[in-house]
């Protein structure tokens, strides 16, 4: 899928417009695939789909499985009738560029909750039926994700360790009765679920008969507070009480004196390996599923992880744990007839990472930002490229290029505009077009780029424990010469739509 030149914008869902403050999977997300296709693009970058988790981010989901029911729109269902007009009407005045998570959250569970409420009262439908179905086919993680859910709710969202003993050993007795006591709530949990599953696949549709490509997004790590470490205990490194021997994170470095401490609890590779790594096929089948690509964060992980005694102060005491990345990616193999996968390779890659990744013939990444600190050897130097690479100006991680460009050391930027033929006063369209002209045979542009904005649009600061995750654009901020423009950079350089699936 990615031996095809093409090109693709990166944005998460929740910087939609919208009317209910962050962007959802309605009628916004079907005009950003129609822009993408005005534009000349082949793929969109969404990131994770899932949960939010501290910090508002999706990568630290409370399901490796489920989708995020922030992005279910609305509308959507006030058009079955679940809820009425006036509902949606009562919106608070929301901000049209950032999301508020304090505002929109309430508001938002509040409309699902009376949606659900009307849903469950309908008798004998199609539509509920449609419903039952979904249910059944999803049990696997539907279940353990909706207990999960409605437990933690009533726990006041205390980490499930601190839940009641037979709950958090997930005692038969003590699950059944709280699934009689609360199957309401139990039942609202999988309601938003088939919910975005209907709205998602409906959107990955029209994308697709666009011949627009979802990229997908698979974090290697899992939240602790999630329904996958409390529903498989034995795959992670947890004492007896439940709680994490080792979180993940990785090494002081550049950036960081003291490295950046996860929190995540590791895996225990060996349980993972005696089951034929059960988990990790069905966690990568959902991610096929809701994406035509799949990209693999942290992919340096599957040679060897940064491990971190747990309730260490900080990552300088860790030490790097083997993975059986190799075994792993060989049962991939068997299990699906192709493997679309694109590997994160950014940080200490060592030879170990990048032989697991020619191996598996996988793409790795390229971050344009990061090529003008040294010489012309800079492995992120568009003429040091191989094709099987994606290549970026940026990613959600970084600032917008306009924001780097404007605090780059004098030395870096001179030899920038040199390389790039640019006199610097636009340079994010002279790195799209160095980008584009590459031998990567796919490259990526976060919206806010070719948009031309600065640091206060830009997404995540790792590191940075909150303001994250909340910019959202509006329709216009986008002028018919930026899509003639991007449309004619990729026309020039052969990276026209893919045409077949």
């Amino acid at each position: 899928m990615l031996k095809t030149r093409a090109s693709g914008i990166l944005l998460h869902p929740t910087s939609l417009p919208g009317r209910f403050g962050s962007g959802d999977l309605g009628k916004d997300a079907y005009r950003f695939v129609d822009w993408l296709s005005d534009a000349g693009q082949s793929y969109w970058q969404v990131l994770p789909l899932g949960e939010i988790g501290p910090g508002n981010s999706p990568y630290m989901s409370r399901s490796a499985f489920a989708g995020n029911v922030l992005l279910i729109d609305l509308a959507e269902l006030a058009e079955h009738g679940w809820l009425e007009q006036g509902e949606l009407e009562s919106a608070p005045d929301f901000h049209a560029n950032r999301v508020d998570f304090c505002v929109t959250l309430p508001f938002r569970m509040a409309r699902l909750r009376q949606a659900a409420r009307r849903f469950f009262n309908i008798k004998n439908s199609q539509i509920r039926r449609e419903y039952e179905v979904f249910c059944e086919a999803e049990i696997d993680w539907l279940r353990d994700y909706a207990l999960f859910m409605a437990i933690a709710e009533h726990q006041d969202w205390r980490e499930w360790d601190f839940w009641p003993g037979d709950l958090a050993r997930r005692e038969a007795q003590a699950l059944r009765d709280f699934e009689i006591r609360f199957a309401d709530e139990i039942d609202f949990w999988k309601f938003c679920q088939w919910c975005f599953a209907r709205q998602w696949f409906h959107l990955k549709e029209y994308a697709n008969s666009r011949n627009i490509r979802i990229i997908g997004d698979v974090p290697i790590f899992v939240a602790y507070q999630s329904a996958d470490v409390w529903a498989h205990q034995e795959l992670f490194k947890l004492d007896a009480a439940g709680r994490p021997i080792a979180v993940a994170g990785v090494p002081p470095d550049y950036f960081s004196e003291t490295g950046q401490l996860w929190g995540n609890p590791v895996y225990r590779w060996a349980v993972h390996e005696e089951s034929g790594f059960d988990w990790w096929i069905a966690r990568m089948r959902q991610a096929f599923r809701l994406a035509d690509v799949v990209r693999v964060d942290h992919f340096r992980g599957f040679a060897a992880y940064w491990e971190i005694p747990a309730g260490a102060p900080n990552a300088i005491g860790g030490e790097w744990v083997t993975s059986p990345g190799d075994h792993l990616f060989q049962v991939m193999q068997r299990s699906f007839p192709t493997l679309p996968i694109l590997a994160e390779d950014l940080g200490i890659i060592t030879p170990d990472v990048a032989e697991l990744r020619d191996k598996f013939e996988l793409p790795g990444m390229r971050v344009l930002q990061f090529a003008f600190g040294d010489n012309e050897t800079n492995p992120f130097l568009p003429h040091n490229y191989v094709s099987n690479t994606v290549a970026y100006t940026g990613t959600h991680d970084n600032d917008t290029t306009l924001g780097w460009w404007s605090t780059l050391p004098d030395r870096e930027k001179g030899f920038a505009q040199q390389y790039l033929r640019s006199d610097g006063l636009a340079v994010h369209w002279d790195m799209m077009r160095a980008l584009s002209a590459s031998v990567a045979n796919t490259v990526i542009f976060p919206l806010q780029d070719v948009l031309g904005l600065n640091s206060e649009h830009r997404m995540n600061f790792p590191g940075k424990p909150c303001g994250n995750w909340e910019w959202r654009f509006t329709w216009d901020q986008v002028r018919a010469e930026q899509t003639e423009q991007l449309a004619e950079i990729s026309a020039e350089n052969a990276r026209i739509p893919i045409q077949e699936m």
